[in-house]
C-alpha cells in the first residue's frame, strides 16, 4: 500500500478554546487522542507508513505519537516551520518522505472507505491524481464536486456550483509530479491544486458510499465521539 500524508498542521481556530493548548490531532475522542484512532484505522487498512505533516504544536504531536511503533505503523514527521504552509504547501514540504505516489488524508477525518479500492482506482485511472467523492446534497458540508456517470466533471471548493451534489470525501492520491508547478510558492492550498487538476481533466474520482466522520467542528466531534465509543464497545 502507498504511504499516507496526514495533514495535521492547522491552527483549528474553529475549536477554540479546546485547541488553545492542544493541537486538534491530540483532542481526546472516545478516551484517546484522535490521531491514535486514525493511525490504527490506517494500519487495519494495510497501510504501514504515514507522514504527519505538522505545524501548530507539532512537537507536542511527535512527543505523544512517537515513531508509530505502538500502533503497528511507521510514523515520520514533516514540519511546516515558522510559517504555516497551507495544505498543499505541507505536502510539498513532505515530498522527500513520500515517494512517487501517495495518499493525502486530512488530520481531522475518520474515513471508513477501503483504501485498497481507492489505490486500485487510482492505478486504473491513469491520471496524476484521484479524489474520493461522496453523494452529499449539502448534508454534511457544502457540496463542491460535480460527478456523473463515474466521471468528475468539475471540482471547486471556493465557488461551488448549485448543481454540485457530491463533496470531497477527504482522502486523495497524488503523483509527486502534480506539485512540480508549485515549487516556486511557499503557501499553497490543496483545494486550489485539485481545482487546477479538475480544469485540465487530470483529476480522476471514485465515489464512496460510507459517510465520513470528522473532528473539525463541535458537531463533528460529538458524532465522531459517539461512533468511536460505540464501535469500541462492540470490540
Amino acid at each position: 500500500m502507498l504511504p499516507v500524508a496526514i495533514l495535521a498542521g492547522g491552527l483549528a481556530t474553529r475549536l477554540r478554546p479546546m485547541t488553545n493548548d492542544t493541537p486538534k490531532s491530540l483532542l481526546a475522542i472516545a478516551g484517546r487522542p484522535f490521531v491514535f484512532h486514525q493511525l490504527e484505522l490506517l494500519r487495519d487498512q494495510g497501510i504501514d507508513r504515514a507522514v504527519l505533516c505538522v505545524g501548530y504544536r507539532g512537537e507536542q504531536i511527535r512527543a505523544v505519537v512517537g515513531d508509530g511503533r505502538k500502533f503497528g505503523i511507521v510514523v515520520e514527521y514533516s514540519f511546516d516551520g515558522a510559517e504555516l504552509l497551507g495544505t498543499g504547501g505541507a505536502v510539498l514540504q513532505a515530498l522527500p518522505l513520500l515517494g512517487e505516489d501517495f495518499f493525502v488524508l486530512h488530520g481531522d477525518s475518520y474515513l471508513l472507505c477501503s483504501f485498497a479500492q481507492v489505490q486500485t482506482a487510482y492505478q486504473r485511472a491513469g491520471r496524476p491524481a484521484l479524489m474520493t467523492v461522496l453523494r452529499n446534497d449539502n448534508r454534511w458540508d457544502r457540496s463542491n464536486a460535480l460527478f456523473a456517470d463515474g466521471n468528475l466533471i468539475a471540482y471547486d471548493k471556493s465557488s461551488p456550483h448549485p448543481d454540485m451534489r457530491h463533496v470531497d470525501y477527504g482522502v486523495s492520491i497524488f503523483s509527486r509530479a502534480v506539485f512540480a508547478s508549485y515549487t516556486d510558492r511557499k503557501v499553497v492550498d490543496l483545494a486550489e491544486v485539485c481545482a487546477d487538476l479538475s480544469q485540465r481533466g487530470q483529476l480522476a474520482a471514485l465515489e464512496v458510499v460510507d459517510r465520513f466522520y470528522e473532528i473539525g467542528s463541535f458537531d463533528g466531534i460529538k458524532e465522531t465521539e459517539a461512533y468511536l465509543s460505540r464501535t469500541r464497545s462492540l470490540q
